[in-house]
C-alpha cells in the first residue's frame, strides 16, 4: 500500500485516525494504530510481517535484560543482532557474489526475501540500543515501543526517528485546543508531498528511465543531450520522489498530532557538499554522524584521520543504500569531496557563492549517475556522452506536461520554500487555503487512480 495510492487516503487512513481520536484509553489507540500500521505493512507481503514484530519484541526484550544488568553484554549483542539480521537478508548474497568471483567461481543466489523498509528500522533500533548503552534512553513500555517502531508514516522509508522526539508524545491526549490546525497542517504537507510525487517525480521518471535504458544497452547510440536530460530528469525525480515521501510522512504524522522530525530542507540550493549533506536527508546525515563519524574519532585526531573517518562513514553510507559497488563508489565520492572541503575550510578559503552551487550541483548530478546506473559500464556510457561536445540531439523526447513538470521542479527546487519548514511553521491556516488544497488533493487522487502506482525509490533500500 503506497502512500501515493487511494486504498491509503480513501481507506487505512480514515480508519486509523478514527481508531486514533475516538478510542477510550491511550492503549487502545495505540493498539489501534499499531494494528493499522501492520495492516499497512502486511499489505506488501505477509512475509515481512514476522521479521518486523520479531525483531521489534527481540530488542524491546534485549532493552528489559539490559536494564537489569546495566554493565552486561545485552546492548552490545542486541547492536549486533541488529546488524546480523541486516547482514543477511540485504548483503549475504552479494558478499557470497563478491567471495566467489574473487576465487574464480559463481555463486547461485540463496532465495532471501528482503523486508520492505529494513535498513530503516534496523538502523532505528540500533540509535535506540546505542542511545541505552550510553545511558541516553530508557526501557519503554511495549506498546509504547512497538508503535514507535511499527508506526506507519515513517515506517518503510524514515525519516529516521530517534526514541526521545516521538515516544514521549503517545502521552499526550489526542484532542487538544491545537488538534483541528494541526489537523490542517498535516493534510496541507501531505497533499504537497503527494504533487512532488505524482506531478513532479513519476512524471519526469520516464526521461531517466529512456535515457538510463539507452545507456545500459550497449548497442544503442547515446546522444549527449540523452545523458544530460536523463542526468537531469533524475536529479529530479530523486529529490521530488524522497522529499514527497518525507512530506507525506511527516504530514500523516502531523494528522495524528505527532511531530517527526525534518528531513529536507532545499538541499538543491547548497552552496557546499558539507552543506547539501546537512540539508538531504537530514536524520540519515546526523544518523552517521553521531553513530558513526564520531565514534570513529570525528575531527578530534588531526586532519588526516578526519578525512579517513569521513570517508569510511560515508563508504559505509553509500553501502546502507544498496548492495552494489556502484553504491559505494557513490558514497566514497561524497566522502572524498567532504574530505576536500573540509581542507578548503581550514585553510579559509572562499568562494563566490554561485560558483560554489554550480560545482556542488554538477558533482551531485554526476554522483547521482552512479547512484542511478545499474552498474559502472552503464555510468561510464553516460559519463563518456555527457563529456561529448557539441550536445547533438539525441533520441530521449519529453512531451509538453514532462517539459512543464521538469521546469516547474527545477523552479520549485532552486526557488520555492522548504516544503516541510513552510507547512510545519510558517503556513497560516485559512479555510481558502483548506479549499484550495482539497481541490488538489482530489485531483491527484483522480491521477492516481489513473495510472498504476509507481514505488519510491528510496523502498527499495
Amino acid at each position: 500500500m503506497l502512500f501515493n495510492s487511494q486504498a491509503l487516503v480513501l481507506g487505512l487512513l480514515p480508519l486509523a485516525l478514527a481508531g486514533w481520536y475516538l478510542a477510550p484509553t491511550r492503549g487502545a489507540r495505540q493498539a489501534w494504530v499499531i494494528l493499522a500500521s501492520l495492516a499497512f505493512y502486511a499489505f506488501w507481503d505477509i512475509r515481512f510481517v514476522p521479521l518486523l514484530v520479531g525483531l521489534t519484541l527481540a530488542n524491546w526484550l534485549v532493552a528489559r535484560a539490559h536494564a537489569g544488568r546495566p554493565s552486561g553484554p545485552w546492548a552490545s549483542l542486541g547492536i549486533a543482532m541488529n546488524l546480523g539480521v541486516l547482514a543477511w537478508v540485504k548483503y549475504a548474497n552479494f558478499i557470497a557474489d563478491n567471495v566467489a568471483w574473487a576465487l574464480g567461481g559463481r555463486h547461485d543466489g540463496w532465495s532471501i526475501i528482503l523486508p520492505l523498509g529494513v535498513s530503516f528500522y534496523v538502523f532505528q533500533k540500533v540509535s535506540y540500543l546505542v542511545d541505552l548503552k550510553r545511558g541516553q534512553a530508557k526501557v519503554y513500555t511495549l506498546s509504547d515501543f512497538f508503535l514507535f517502531v511499527c508506526f506507519f508514516p515513517q515506517l518503510v522509508a524514515g525519516p529516521l526517528v530517534r526514541h526521545n522526539e516521538v515516544i514521549w508524545q503517545f502521552a499526550q491526549p489526542p484532542r487538544r485546543p491545537e488538534t483541528a490546525e494541526t489537523l490542517a497542517r498535516g493534510f496541507v504537507l501531505f497533499t504537497i508531498g503527494l504533487v512532488k510525487k505524482v506531478g513532479v517525480a513519476d512524471t519526469v521518471a520516464p526521461v531517466a528511465d529512456a535515457a538510463f535504458g539507452r545507456a545500459a544497452a550497449a548497442g544503442q547510440a547515446l546522444a549527449s543531450s540523452d545523458a544530460w536530460l536523463g542526468t537531469l530528469a533524475y536529479t529530479l525525480q530523486i529529490y521530488f520522489d524522497f522529499s514527497g515521501y518525507s512530506d507525506m510522512a511527516l504530514g500523516l504524522a502531523l494528522m495524528f498530532g505527532l511531530r517527526l522530525p525534518a528531513n529536507f530542507d532545499a538541499p538543491y540550493r547548497s552552496a557546499s557538499i558539507r552543506e547539501f549533506w546537512r540539508r538531504w536527508h537530514m536524520t540519515l546525515s546526523r544518523f552517521l554522524r553521531d553513530y558513526l563519524y564520531v565514534p570513529l574519532g570525528g575531527n578530534r585526531s588531526g586532519a588526516a584521520r578526519q578525512a579517513v573517518n569521513v570517508v569510511l562513514t560515508m563508504l559505509l553510507a553509500g553501502l546502507w543504500h544498496g548492495a552494489a559497488w556502484t553504491f559505494v563508489a557513490w558514497g566514497g565520492l561524497h566522502g572524498l569531496a567532504l574530505a576536500v572541503n573540509a581542507a578548503w575550510h581550514r585553510a579559509g578559503l572562499r568562494m563566490p557563492w554561485v560558483l560554489g552551487w554550480a560545482l556542488t550541483m554538477l558533482f551531485v548530478m554526476a554522483g547521482w549517475v552512479l547512484f542511478r546506473a545499474p552498474d559502472f559500464a552503464t555510468a561510464a556510457r553516460m559519463f563518456e556522452a555527457m563529456a561529448t561536445l557539441p550536445l547533438a540531439r539525441g533520441a530521449v523526447a519529453m512531451d509538453t506536461t514532462q517539459t512543464v513538470a521538469l521546469l516547474g521542479g527545477c523552479a520549485a527546487a532552486l526557488l520555492g520554500p522548504a516544503s516541510q519548514v513552510f507547512a510545519l511553521d510558517r503556513l497560516r491556516p485559512h479555510p481558502w487555503v483548506g479549499a484550495a488544497v482539497g481541490v488538489v488533493l482530489f485531483l491527484m487522487l483522480l491521477l492516481v487512480g489513473g495510472r498504476v502506482p509507481n514505488e519510491f525509490i528510496y523502498f527499495q533500500f
